[in-house]
């Protein structure tokens, strides 16, 4: 067997030992336990890895990891806009755009696409 290396759910990195998919399919049971002791196992087909069976326990971890991340991210990214957009001058700024007029809009492009160059 060949091995791959991963970082698991501690963070700890291991070689992920590798199984055709023949092998897959004949000895599923005993790769099965070998997965579920290891935490994962690389399946390769024509020598090429192609899939990865993960325990149940590694597939747990990297989902709710993720998910948690990503929420807490759009959480502070949210928070941190909201905060930007009450402050007085911000206030200011919006209120001068949406009384702005056609002309004073289509100026303020034209500075800004001039800034840009």
């Amino acid at each position: 067997m060949h091995s791959l290396v991963y970082r698991n759910r501690e963070g700890n990195l291991f070689d992920v030992p590798t199984v055709t998919a023949s092998q897959l399919k004949n000895e599923f049971g005993t790769i099965l336990e070998r997965t579920l002791a290891g935490g994962a196992v690389a399946i390769t087909k024509h020598a090429q890895p192609k899939a990865v069976l993960l325990s149940y326990a590694e597939f747990e971890a990297l989902t709710k990891d993720r998910t948690a991340s990503l929420d807490d991210l759009s959480k502070q990214f949210d928070d941190a806009m909201l905060a930007r957009m009450q402050t007085p001058k911000a206030r200011k700024a919006m209120a001068a755009a949406f009384n702005a007029t056609p002309a004073r809009l289509g100026a303020a492009a034209v500075r800004a696409a001039a800034k840009r160059r």
